[in-house]
């Protein structure tokens, strides 16, 4: 492989439990030859004693700040708001070549410290494809959570769990009333993992993809209960939802779960809420009568941390191994430049190659 120093950061976000690399997979790098340091993390599902294990050097949360010019840092969700300059490659999930909010801010960074974000969204293979996501515990959970909140036993604040114990949550119990639920964008990853969540919880939804949105029968969508979004837009496109259709009063929908979450996106194909929800927090009601209810969290698989994190990392680690300038990650880094160029950044400003 590369000469490869992997620079594993601790999450920001309080609820962010999961983690891009498990350790044994760590293992696998370091015996490749890879440099790993990792940061101590209380919060990472995997304790760090099991990365010193392995042989990785340790050090405090937050040291990223002040790692070698070189060091390739790994993370999944966004970056402290601090320092205005990024000098290192970054390697996570950036949610900044969609306009989303507070993307131009994030490129600008780069530009300013001379680093590079390969964002992980953008880890294809030849034809496109993601090479590492987490999208099937993404449409598990965001199922997972309509039901419960449909069958009135979603509690708060949400807590990380395994999924025996999601699982045994879902199953149907005495008294359960039945009721119709729609995927749309069922044929993908986050797809198929909200139709296995509805599987365990005894539900058959209907199953939309590309053929039913290109010709979009909204008031049948409306007539389903509950309604699981798994559309991952990469162009404009009409949305599912507006604002008139929550006034409808032929609306027979109650509980609408946002896997995808491209809020302030142009590309949001449920452009009827301004703000996510959160694990403290995790329904918003979007509509009293009738009632209308939302759960749009952005990063539901960290409520099944170790699952999704051992899958993602399975994914990942051969990228990783075969870390390099062409391939998977010249893609990205051209992404990168192309964004950056998007905003009238210089190509000296927008990161080295």
């Amino acid at each position: 492989m590369t000469e490869l120093h992997l620079w594993l950061r601790h999450e920001a976000r309080s609820t962010e439990r999961r983690t891009p690399v498990v350790p044994d997979d760590a293992r696998r790098l370091v015996e490749a030859g890879a440099e790993l340091t990792v940061e101590d993390s209380p919060q990472r599902v995997f304790p760090t004693r099991e990365y010193e294990a392995v042989g990785a050097r340790i050090v405090p949360p937050g040291a990223w700040l002040s790692a070698p010019r070189d060091a390739v840092i790994l993370g999944l969700k966004e970056l402290p708001d601090e320092p205005a300059r990024l000098t290192n490659r970054h390697i996570l999930f950036g949610h900044a070549y969609k306009q989303q909010p507070g993307a131009p801010a994030l490129l600008r960074r780069f530009a300013a410290g001379g680093g590079v974000l390969l964002d992980l969204e953008y880890l294809v293979d030849d034809a496109g494809r993601r090479l590492a996501a987490f999208g099937f515990w993404a449409g598990y959970l965001g199922a997972a959570l309509a039901v419960l909140q449909h069958r009135g036993r979603l509690t708060a604040p949400l807590l990380p769990t395994g999924r025996d114990e999601l699982d045994e949550t879902l199953r149907p119990a005495p008294g359960d009333a039945e009721f119709t639920a729609l995927v749309v964008g069922a044929l993908g990853r986050s797809g198929r993992g909200a139709r296995a969540a509805f599987a365990t919880a005894g539900v058959d939804p209907a199953r939309w993809d590309l053929a039913e949105t290109l010709d979009l029968d909204r008031a049948a969508l409306l007539a389903h209960d509950v309604l699981v979004n798994c559309v991952l837009a990469t162009t404009p496109v009409p949305p599912f939802v507006r604002e008139e259709d929550l006034d409808d009063p032929a609306r027979r929908l109650r509980t609408l779960s946002d896997v995808t979450c491209d809020v302030g996106s142009p590309l949001n194909v449920l452009p009827v809420y301004d703000r996510t929800t959160e694990w403290t927090d995790p329904v918003r009601r979007l509509r009293k009568e009738p009632p209308l209810d939302l759960i749009a969290i952005d990063n539901l698989p960290s409520l099944l941390p170790r699952e999704s994190s051992v899958d993602f990392s399975a994914d990942l680690t051969p990228q990783l191994l075969d870390f390099g300038v062409g391939g998977p990650w010249g893609r990205c880094l051209d992404r990168f430049h192309l964004a950056s160029r998007e905003l009238g950044l210089t190509k000296g400003e927008s990161g080295r190659g």
